[in-house]
């Protein structure tokens, strides 16, 4: 539950900027996931696509799978993976970065 003196203070700061023709911003709950829901769906939905390109490994050592169908899961697991190692140095970067602030 959102404490109420945020809360106020978010419907004044949006008050203020809707009388100035602006947006405003959204309080918490109206707010999208956050950073750390952004990441568990992204490791997520990584594993589902490993698992998925492992099952049609798996089907095409056994000889009961189409090769178009192996190539589609490894090269959506390619994809997936560049894109967490994408996610994963832009993390430590940001956390080296805020490592260097002064206190």
């Amino acid at each position: 539950m959102a404490d109420p003196i945020i809360s106020n203070a978010v419907n004044a700061y949006n008050a203020a900027n809707k009388a100035l023709g602006s947006n405003g911003m959204d309080a918490r709950e109206n707010a999208g996931p956050s950073f750390s829901e952004l990441l568990q769906n992204i490791k997520d939905d990584a594993i589902q696509t490993g698992k998925g390109d492992e099952k049609q490994t798996m089907l095409a050592a056994a000889g009961q799978a189409n090769v178009t169908d192996v190539v589609t899961a490894v090269s959506a697991a390619e994809v997936t993976l560049q894109a967490v190692t994408a996610v994963r140095d832009r993390v430590i970067s940001a956390y080296q970065e805020i490592m260097r602030m002064p206190i």
